[in-house]
């Protein structure tokens, strides 16, 4: 330590000097422990600056007279000296500061050869993890036997600083400390088991109180773990700022928590309401605190953590008083467990500012406060589970009785309604038979006013044939009677006058033109023949297509159903409107034919006056195609008509919607046609723009649908 002998002596010299007025303490071996706080002289560092050598130099020392001296709360550091002989069989002498919550702690020892760092320590340095210190604030003295030496510690906090020194043995010590770490242990045991027993009832109840216990029990646990030293030690050896702090800010974590778990276990919204309007401005107050500790002044934080976690711990008392007598039995429970936990806290406090003597009984008497109140408060949450199960039987009683009381309600109302049913039942009737002599009134008035156009159509095209044949039956009738006169007057020759009567004959023929007459004949004949063929195709289609009272579903070729109504609406085509057909390969049809033409007929004269309404164009044109896809046969009428608008095409199926003046239409065509497309289990789809055109899709299924139903 000194840089040459002679600087050595009269260093030592001058200690021995500095010294000689202090306490003295003799460790024979005997006590198991030695307390050294009466015995020790205690130095205030007001600036934390001092070395050892101006501490031994310095004339301020006073005498302690306690035997765990209580420094208080200040920034400041403390040297505490006294002498130690050892009058012992072993010269190593195990010196323990017990108090953990300690940010600096350097121990020196001077022998009359020499000075000795023994240890560097404190919260604000990290514990050594390599096994060359211990963990807890414990050294060890070698001072030969019958040997003097000084002891010299030097000790600064931010937190309630005080120096419980002792000396003991190796053996006493791992004793002590196994008999504690012991005692923790079945402390943590207690924590853990309220908090996974908690854990498990809220997976079961989902009330969101046992969370909240769950998270007040594992921080209290923390910070009691801190308090101890087990924290700083084992938990987090090297992070010193969070050391440092982690008593503070666990403490106020474990207050908000404890709060929340009463707000929610108590219901102080109800019970308390006046109450519980501030415990949102506390969280704030603790929240400004821990920030402050944390990161501005800690020693300020801290005084003013005590301050507020009194007050606090005060204000929920007296809110769980209040709740308890506005009628909240959980509060009886709270109140217990909270007292309970108080009582530790408040004989802690005491302790801290010297009323008590610091002591095992007031170092764990918080610890064992809080595992109490823990075991307490779950008895508490298992009478909750209790009476939560008893409300809800009342409830479900509650419940059955009600629903006896709706039931009896319910079968007289029944009654009434029965009667008020059957009633409305049969005026339903009525109305829906009444309704369905008008619907059919209707469809028959939409088929007979299609029937009406279609007729005047055909006789219009049967009459051209008709006037044809007619107009040929007179000179068919003069030629036959000409040739039938000169084939009698040849019967009627005589043999002897065969030839004279040849001649007048020959004459008679050129005179009225047989040969002609014969000619024209065959002309005439041909054409009454192509007449009535046409007459016959005009039947055969008007049969076709009449099949509408056909109740049996058919295979039918929906291309010959197409070409029969484009054979009877020919009338209102010709010269007018040009239609074009692709009928591509399709398969014969499942439906009822009658119907299905009816659906052809009605598009296909919409799209006859869409065209013809539109004056500014000669090509009309109509254009039908058919097609297979999948199970579907799809035909397509289009047209370049006038079209519609997105609000027209919307009411397009509407039952008596029409855009056609008063007399021309009556809105049932597309509804007919939108019931029959339904009645098939098919769609019907329309594309249109205003003036260019409408294009109505039909998709009918292969196999019906309710013929499909019956053979299975």
């Amino acid at each position: 330590m000194c840089s040459s002998p002679a600087r050595r002596t009269s260093l030592f010299a001058l200690l021995l000097c500095a010294l000689t007025a202090h306490g003295q303490i003799v460790f024979d071996g005997t006590r198991s422990v030695l307390s050294v706080g009466q015995e020790c002289s205690i130095l205030r560092d007001d600036g934390g600056s001092l070395n050892w050598k101006d501490a031994i130099q310095a004339t301020g020392f006073e005498r302690s007279y306690r035997s765990v001296p209580n420094l208080g709360t200040t920034s400041a550091a403390y040297w505490l000296r006294f002498d130690l002989i050892n009058r012992s069989s072993e010269q190593r002498i195990f010196l323990n500061v017990d108090h953990p919550e300690i940010d600096e702690l350097d121990v020196y020892m001077i022998l009359p050869s020499r000075i000795e760092l023994v240890a560097s320590a404190g919260q604000a340095r990290p514990v050594p993890t390599d096994g060359a210190a211990p963990r807890e604030y414990a050294f060890h003295l070698n001072i030969p036997v019958s040997a003097k030496a000084t002891v010299l510690i030097r000790a600064k906090s931010n937190k309630q600083l005080q120096l419980p020194v002792r000396l003991t043995t190796d053996l006493e010590f791992n004793r002590v400390r196994s008999l504690k770490y012991l005692a923790f242990g079945g402390y943590i045991g207690i924590m853990l088991v309220m908090a996974l027993y908690n854990l498990f009832v809220f997976f079961s109840t989902r009330d969101k109180s046992y969370l909240i216990y769950v998270a007040y029990i594992l921080s209290i646990a923390l910070a009691q773990l801190t308090f101890v030293g087990i924290g700083q030690f084992y938990l987090w050896p090297e992070h010193s700022w969070w050391a440092q702090r982690a008593s503070v800010i666990l403490t106020l974590i474990s207050a908000l928590a404890a709060s929340a778990f009463m707000r929610s276990f108590i219901d102080t919204k109800r019970f308390a309401p006046k109450l519980d309007q501030w415990l949102p401005a506390w969280y704030g107050f603790l929240i400004i605190i821990a920030v402050i500790y944390a990161t501005i002044d800690p020693l300020l934080g801290y005084q003013l953590d005590q301050v507020a976690t009194g007050a606090f711990a005060t204000f929920m008392f007296a809110t769980a008083v209040v709740a308890r007598r506005n009628g909240s039995r959980q509060a009886s429970f709270f109140l217990l467990a909270w007292s309970t936990f108080l009582i530790g806290v408040v004989v802690y406090v005491m302790k801290d500012v010297g009323i008590l003597e610091y002591n095992y009984i007031t170092i764990y008497t918080m610890p064992i406060g809080s595992a109490m109140e823990a075991v307490l408060l779950s008895f508490g949450l298992a009478d909750r589970i209790n009476t939560l199960r008893k409300e809800k039987e009342r409830s479900q009683a509650d419940a059955l009785a009600a629903s006896l009381e709706n039931q009896r309600i319910i079968r007289e109302q029944n009654a009434m309604l029965e009667e008020k049913v059957a009633k409305r039942t049969q005026d339903l009737q009525e109305s829906n038979e009444h309704l369905k002599r008008t619907q059919t009134q209707l469809v028959n008035a939409e088929k007979m006013a299609s029937l009406g156009q279609l007729t005047a159509g055909i006789a219009h095209e049967i009459n051209n044939p008709i006037n044809f044949i007619t107009s040929n039956i007179m000179p068919l009738k003069r030629n036959i009677s000409e040739i039938v006169e000169v084939m009698q007057e040849y019967r009627s020759l005589e043999p002897q006058a065969a030839a004279e009567g040849l001649k007048k004959l020959k004459d008679r023929e050129k005179k009225l033109g047989i040969d002609e007459s014969i000619e024209e004949l065959d002309d005439i004949i041909g054409s009454i023949s192509e007449g009535s063929k046409r007459t016959a195709e005009i039947v055969r289609g008007l049969r076709n297509f009449s099949r509408l009272d056909e109740d049996d579903l058919k295979d039918t070729d929906l291309k010959e159903g197409l070409k029969n109504t484009l054979a009877l609406l020919a009338p209102n085509l010709r010269d007018k409107v040009t239609v074009r057909t692709n009928y591509g390969d399709i398969p014969l049809v499942e439906c009822f034919p009658g119907k299905v033409n009816q659906v052809f007929m009605n598009v296909l004269t919409n799209a006859i006056q869409a065209t013809l309404a539109r004056p500014d164009i000669t090509d009309r044109e109509i254009m039908v195609t058919t097609s297979r896809v999948d199970d579907l046969v799809r035909v397509d009428i289009s047209d370049n008509g006038i079209g519609m608008s997105e609000e027209v095409k919307a009411r397009m199926f509407d039952p008596f919607f029409t855009t056609k003046p008063v007399g021309e239409g009556t809105g049932l065509g597309l509804a007919i046609v939108y019931g029959i497309i339904q009645d098939h289990y098919g769609r019907i789809q329309v594309e249109s723009l205003p003036g260019a055109g409408t294009t109505v899709t039909l998709l009918l299924p292969i196999r019906h649908t309710k013929a499909q139903q019956l053979r299975a």
